[in-house]
């Protein structure tokens, strides 16, 4: 899977999602600070990730900064993107699950190396449900979009 991944800084598990997502075999595009030459704001480098989502360079992204918070509204502003700030796996499974999520906020102040690989897992084992309620209310996020978007 390619996965375009960025944080604001180098600290906490940073780089530690780079290194768990390479070992488990997705390529990576990786922004703001995990990259060479780009802005490092969260805002900058999680509107990049999402944006690679967005525009199908990626299939899905990880954002990160110090609380989670920013990474994932900056996220949600990119059309088509369903960010969710997870701080546990159950929440990252459910957020994949009944929210078909294609963008993972993860806060680099609170998420501890074991707990990252825990969210990591359920993330990448859970799908979008197909229970045509849950599929409805996807359905409806976009109808959202377009409406505030005309």
């Amino acid at each position: 899977m390619r996965i375009s991944v960025s944080a604001d800084e180098r600290v906490g598990v940073a780089d530690e999602v780079v290194r768990l997502l390479r070992e488990a075999g997705h390529e990576l595009i990786t922004r703001g600070a995990l990259a060479e030459s780009e802005r490092d704001d969260w805002a900058w480098a999680s509107e990049a990730a999402a944006r690679d989502v967005a525009q199908g360079r990626a299939d899905q992204a990880i954002v990160c900064c110090w609380t989670g918070t920013g990474a994932s509204i900056a996220a949600n502003k990119v059309d088509g993107i369903r960010a969710a700030l997870c701080g546990d796996a159950a929440t990252a499974d459910g957020a994949r699950r009944w929210n078909d999520a294609n963008v993972l906020a993860l806060s680099l102040r609170s998420t501890s190396a074991a707990l990252l690989r825990e969210i990591l897992d359920a993330w990448f084992a859970a799908a979008p449900s197909t229970e045509a309620d849950d599929r409805a209310n996807i359905d409806h996020l976009a109808r959202i979009e377009s409406t505030d978007n005309p």
